[in-house]
Order: structure tokens, then C-alpha cells, then sequence
């Protein structure tokens, strides 16, 4: 990106300006998202690769009772799960209010991690293409334990050394000013259900030197990050928020709704709700019951709160125990998409979680667990859940199952589609709460913080990448 100079009436200013936007990005990203095969590993090597770094590095998580939690425990006077040393996380009740909708009033346990975390990628071009360095990372909720994270992937215990283990390998990229050219860099939310007003940096930065290649790190381009994004369980969460803000949109475009239009809707979504989410004691909440092992739904849904110990090869500490969450069935998360003018557009929800930073945030047109709402028919099952679970197979332009935050969730997957629709199944007036948003308009939003949800990240970036095209 190139500075220019500026007069003034009292001589020449030496003072340089940068253009808004480096024009060259956009048409980089995508060349590296049409870029199948890299200057590294190449793709069809891949399962292997992942396969010796999961025989590397030998792990296991095993169930454990509470009793069994080493520094974690119940704080007698609230109930609170919480870690001796104060830091990590806890697991206290929360309460939620809401002004409408179907369910007005509920209490869960809700985990607190106050601190900001970095999700961070490292971008370098090889042979004039965009390359992104991702890591073979081990996380003790994912259903088959090692899948491709970000570069750094890090809370502020753990990059501060908090459990006095091992340095986060490239961290410094991240935290120091002059190690590269920041490209994207934004505060995101994380599940506002299971959250309390978490948020991580998502960075995306290009390295201005060499970078050492360590053996759990490849090097693959944006188009080969969406071939694995076609396979179930690969690329982890905290990758799949990152890569969404490689969306960078071309000037110019048309939509259904202009920009100010659109965050106007969005102003107004946030400002008609009246949410009131406060912490309360995780002893007592109505509608959960605590075991020996598990705290439970009293209908047996949502999720539990259970024990795990792990030992880990590849991990900053080898060996730890810890709470995770565990959802009760698999989720289905997914865009409805259609056409106006020849542009695509993705129906989205203006989705209201107890654990949000601002009352809403962007999500996608679906986003439920279906055994929670099977005792529901007709008017009272969620909108457009039913399009989806019924969706024609050839309406289907992407499918893959995909698992959430690893780290705190334990076997948490959902179902990531984008399924064509029709007036009658989407309409051009959506009712309230829903609006069509291009995906441009979804990549000038995630510049900001806490417009757009994780899910529907997670969406987006199977676009950033073209493991689908609309």
C-alpha cells in the first residue's frame, strides 16, 4: 500500500496518507481462495498429515465425577463452580428476561470467562498466492480430539501463563506492533447461550518476515481450507471465525437494502428488545439438578455441565481437569438463500442470547437443537425449522457437520447448510426479526464487533473460502 503526500497553503505537508481500503486485497483473497493446491502440503496429503500429528501426540479425555476436578470446586455459599487460583472460567446461574417471544423467562448455568482471548492466523504469500498458517490443536470437547485451529489460539491465562506451562508458539505476531500488517482485527462474540459476554480478537496477519515452521503448523491456501471445510469435523471453530473475516467485499454492489438501511433494521432489532440477563447463584436456579457427576435439565434437554480429565501431548500443559458443557442432540444451523437481481441473498435472524454483550447479534435463519423443540407442533415450532429439516436434497448447496468451542464444550456439533428457497418457503418480506443480507454486507459488518454470531461465522467462512458458492 502506497502513502502520498498532501499540500497546504503554507507549504508542502510531508504528513503520508494511506487509502481507506488497499484495493488489492479482495482480488488476493480470492486468488488464494481459487488456489486448491499450495506451495506446502498439498491437499490430498492432508488426512495424513493430521493423522501423524494425531499419533505424535497421544490424548485422552475420560468423564470424571466432580469430586475428581483437581483445583475446581464448589463454592459453598453460591454453589458457583469455580478454579482455586480465580482465573480460567466459572460456571454460575444466570437469569434472563425477555420483552417478547415464546419463552419470557428462564434461568441455566452460564460460564463467565471475562478475559479476552486471541484467535489469531498468520497469512504469508508464497509464489504470489495467500498462505495461512494453521495449527493441528488438541481440545478435549471435539469429538475426534485433534482438528485445524488458528495459528494462536489463546485465552489470557494462557499467553500470560497463568497454569505456568509452555510459551504459545507465535504469539508475538499478535501482540507485538511491527511483527506484521494487521488485515482484519475485531472483537466476536462466542455462544451467547453458553457464554457470559465472552468476546476473542479475531486477527488475521500478514507476517513482513520469515516464519519457522513447527512440525504441529502447515501452510495451506484459502481454497484448500474450503475443501476441508466440505468434511465433517476438521477445521475447528475458533478457524472457522477467523477465516469468515477474510471476506473482504469488492467497492460497489446492490442489495435488497442499502448499508444504512440495513443497520438501521439492525439498530432498531437491538433498541425493541428488552433483555435483562444477571448472574445469580449456580445453587438454587429453577430447573436444573445437580448430581454427583452432571447437572442436569430437570426435561432433559439443553445441555449438561459435566467432568473431564485429559492428558494431552501437544498442549501448553500436558495434563489438567476440567468442566464442559455437553448439548443434549445434534443442532442444525443454516442460511436460506435466494437470488434477487442475480445477487444472493442469505436470510438472516436477528437472534436475542442471554449471554450477548448487546441485547442481538446477526445469525443465521435457523439455529436450533431439534430434541428441544419436539414436543412442539405447528405454531409453536421455531420459524423456518421445519424448511430446513424437510429441504429437498437438491436444494442443498452445502452440508457438513462441524463442532464448536472444544475448549468448553464437550461433543457440541450442529449441522452447517445453505439451502436454496423459494418465495414460499422464504419470502421477499420476511416477518419480523428476519432480513436479507448479502454476503457483502456480512463482510463490512465484521469489521465491527458483536454484529454477527459465531454460527453465522461459521457459515460465512465456508464463503470466504468457496466451500460453497451461492
Amino acid at each position: 500500500m502506497t502513502a502520498t503526500t498532501v499540500g497546504s497553503a503554507r507549504g508542502t505537508d510531508r504528513t503520508a496518507l494511506r487509502p481507506h481500503e488497499d484495493p488489492r486485497l479482495p482480488e488476493r483473497m480470492a486468488r488464494s481462495a481459487l488456489a486448491t493446491d499450495g506451495a506446502g502440503l498439498r491437499t490430498e496429503d492432508f488426512a495424513h498429515w493430521l493423522d501423524a500429528r494425531r499419533r505424535a501426540h497421544a490424548s485422552r479425555v475420560d468423564r470424571i465425577p466432580f469430586s475428581e476436578l483437581e483445583g475446581w470446586s464448589f463454592q459453598e455459599d453460591t454453589g458457583n463452580l469455580v478454579h482455586h487460583s480465580g482465573r480460567f472460567f466459572s460456571v454460575e446461574g444466570l437469569r434472563v428476561t425477555v420483552g417478547d417471544g415464546p419463552y419470557r423467562a428462564w434461568q441455566q448455568p452460564i460460564i463467565k470467562q471475562p478475559e479476552v482471548g486471541i484467535l489469531g492466523i498468520l497469512v504469508k504469500e508464497f509464489d504470489g498466492v495467500l498462505h495461512f498458517l494453521m495449527q493441528a490443536k488438541m481440545e478435549p470437547g471435539n469429538p475426534n480430539l485433534l482438528q485445524l485451529s488458528p495459528t494462536v489460539q489463546a485465552t489470557r491465562s494462557n499467553y500470560t501463563k497463568a497454569h505456568k506451562g509452555a510459551d504459545v508458539k507465535y504469539i508475538d505476531h499478535f501482540t507485538q506492533a511491527g511483527r506484521g500488517r494487521i488485515l482484519a482485527d475485531s472483537l466476536q462474540s462466542e455462544h451467547g447461550s453458553w457464554f457470559l459476554r465472552k468476546s476473542n480478537r479475531n486477527m488475521l496477519v500478514e507476517a513482513l518476515e520469515e516464519v519457522p515452521l513447527d512440525d504441529d503448523f502447515c501452510w495451506l491456501t484459502l481454497g484448500q481450507i474450503g475443501e476441508l471445510l466440505r468434511r465433517d469435523n476438521v477445521v475447528n471453530m475458533d478457524a472457522r471465525t477467523v477465516l469468515s473475516c477474510a471476506m473482504f467485499p469488492e467497492p460497489g454492489g446492490h442489495a435488497l437494502h442499502s448499508d444504512t438501511e440495513l443497520l438501521s433494521w439492525f439498530t432498531a432489532e437491538r433498541a425493541r428488545h428488552d433483555v435483562r440477563a444477571e448472574r445469580v447463584p449456580l445453587r438454587g436456579i429453577t430447573g436444573w439438578k445437580r448430581g454427583h457427576a452432571t447437572i442436569d435439565h430437570e426435561a432433559g434437554r439443553y445441555f449438561s455441565v459435566v467432568a473431564v480429565a485429559v492428558q494431552a501431548g501437544n498442549r501448553e500443559v500436558a495434563r489438567w481437569t476440567q468442566p464442559l458443557f455437553e448439548p443434549r442432540g445434534l443442532g442444525v444451523t443454516a442460511f436460506l438463500t435466494r437470488k434477487f437481481g442475480g445477487i444472493p441473498h442469505l436470510l438472516a435472524h436477528a437472534r436475542v442470547e442471554g449471554g450477548f454483550a448487546d441485547t442481538v447479534e446477526l445469525g443465521p435463519t435457523v439455529q436450533y437443537t431439534p430434541e428441544n423443540y419436539s414436543h412442539l407442533t405447528g405454531a409453536d415450532r421455531p420459524l423456518f425449522l421445519d424448511a430446513v429439516l424437510n429441504a429437498d436434497p437438491s436444494r442443498i448447496r452445502y452440508e457438513a457437520v462441524h463442532s464448536e468451542e472444544g475448549g468448553r464444550f464437550l461433543n457440541a456439533e450442529s449441522r452447517y447448510l445453505f439451502i436454496d428457497a423459494d418465495e414460499h418457503q422464504a419470502p421477499l418480506e420476511p416477518p419480523p426479526g428476519y432480513v436479507w443480507v448479502t454476503p457483502e454486507q456480512f463482510a463490512r459488518l465484521l469489521r465491527h464487533n458483536h454484529y454477527v454470531n459465531v454460527q453465522a461465522r461459521t457459515l460465512l467462512s465456508c464463503l470466504s473460502s468457496r466451500a460453497v458458492r451461492l
